[in-house]
């Protein structure tokens, strides 16, 4: 589809009929008359720093959604990698120096670190929001402060269960475990024959804090209350806590230095059968002829429920947000707004093989969600996830909490017999309460 530079630039009329706003079920004339309108700066050049994709499609479907902006526009966008664990203090010294990238697509509340660092969003989001169908509420409330975006939701990937079927079934499984009851057997039984589990105790910003957040509140336990009161020492957690160290048991060695790609790399060779991770694992395996037999046997579900009675999961949350030392703001909130159109999102959605939820609920038909049976369990990730600073509000202490490993290092150090369970809670209560506290 050819696009008029100049149109572009002066009304958001040539952006609606470029990327078909009229599709996906969405008035062409409601979007016409609503759409905010960005120019670009005369010059304007913006560099997004992101974090490193496991799915190629993904990557492919971001890049050219990138370029189709760029020949509308000729604002040359350039796009950093980097590692999942170096986002976030990458763009944390950018925000605090005011130099460096001009966006950045980050993790969880990350951007409720540095509020005051980043360009206010609100007329986008509202828009955004209002134009397809509403954003997630967990997703929402990480981009939000104080009423007000200071990011963009970009989507939830969703973390699941994934395991080998003729596994579970020669350790005399016929069926996944729906509680963490029936878990812990199954993870005894695979460990019994040679066929162990596999979570990660290390700390990785993904798997690592899902892991983590799960243990804690299918237990029933929480880190603060919703006053923001740090309640983290409690008989539930205890209790997940002893859990974890009977689940740690049945684990391969050495899962406490795990970060993001370690689990996958150890169910790829086969040293576990059962680990939970998003569905970029699925398709690794897929694209290698000598992991077929492991494509194939390979099956996902969502974690199992505890005595909480509910199923309650993190999942991987990401934003994208725009610095004020940009000098560009009216050009990133063009690119922001571009990339966001239905067309666009649609196609970078299903590029991601169900590896990114979507962010608003007009793109939940996306037919990427019933193309394979694999993705099943991550097709609610979005609508489903709680906030990593459940139950208390999004914040600079629930986002420095976490950066900080305050839940996943409470488990490292009892699992591995560094400290009681009842000191790595008292001690992460500690650590929780420096931040709560400011």
């Amino acid at each position: 589809m050819t696009l008029n530079r100049r149109h572009f630039l002066t009304t958001s009329a040539g952006l609606v009929a470029a990327t078909g706003l009229g599709g996906f079920g969405i008035s062409p004339a409601f979007a016409q008359a609503a759409a905010p309108t960005y120019k670009p700066e005369e010059g304007a050049s913006l560099r997004l720093l992101r974090w490193v994709p496991f799915v190629p499609g993904e990557e492919a479907a971001w890049l050219a959604n990138t370029k189709k902006f760029t020949d509308a526009t000729g604002v040359p966008v350039r796009i950093d990698k980097e590692s999942w664990e170096d986002v976030r203090p990458k763009a944390a010294v950018a925000a605090n120096i005011g130099s460096g990238p001009d966006m950045v697509m980050s993790w969880f509340d990350d951007p409720q670190q540095y509020p005051d660092k980043l360009v206010d969003l609100t007329e986008l989001g509202e828009y955004l929001g209002s134009a397809n169908g509403g954003w997630y509420p967990g997703l929402e409330g990480y981009a939000k402060r104080d009423g007000k975006f200071i990011a963009l939701p970009l989507c939830a990937i969703g973390n699941a269960i994934v395991y080998r079927d003729s596994h579970m079934k020669a350790a005399g499984f016929n069926e996944f475990p729906k509680d963490t009851a029936g878990f812990l057997e199954l993870c005894k039984a695979l460990q019994a024959k040679g066929t162990p589990a596999g979570f990660p105790h290390g700390k990785a910003v993904g798997d690592g804090n899902n892991y983590a957040h799960w243990l804690l509140w299918s237990h029933g336990g929480k880190m603060v209350d919703e006053a923001g009161n740090v309640v983290l020492n409690s008989p539930e957690t205890l209790a997940s806590v002893k859990y974890a160290q009977e689940l740690y048991k049945t684990f391969i060695p050495g899962t406490e230095s795990w970060q993001d790609v370690n689990n996958n790399r150890a169910f790829l060779a086969g040293q576990v059968s059962l680990t939970a991770n998003g569905v970029s694992v699925y398709y690794a395996a897929l694209k290698d002829p000598s992991m077929k037999e492991i494509a194939e046997d390979m099956r996902s579900v969502n974690l199992p429920i505890g005595p909480v009675g509910e199923s309650v999961e993190l999942h991987q949350a990401s934003t994208l947000s725009v610095f004020k030392h940009t000098k560009y703001p009216e050009a990133a909130k063009a690119y922001l707004q571009f990339m966001y159109q239905p067309d666009n999102m649609n196609s970078w959605i299903e590029g991601a093989s169900a590896y990114c939820c979507q962010p608003l609920k007009a793109f939940a038909d996306n037919p990427v969600w019933t193309s394979n049976p694999i993705h099943a369990a991550y097709a609610k990730a979005s609508g489903s996830l709680r906030p990593n600073g459940y139950a208390g509000p999004l914040g600079t202490a629930s986002a420095a909490t976490m950066a900080d490993y305050v839940l996943v290092d409470m488990y490292a150090t009892a699992v591995t017999g560094q400290m009681s369970p009842e000191d790595a809670i008292a001690q992460a209560e500690r650590r929780a309460q420096r931040y709560y506290r400011v």
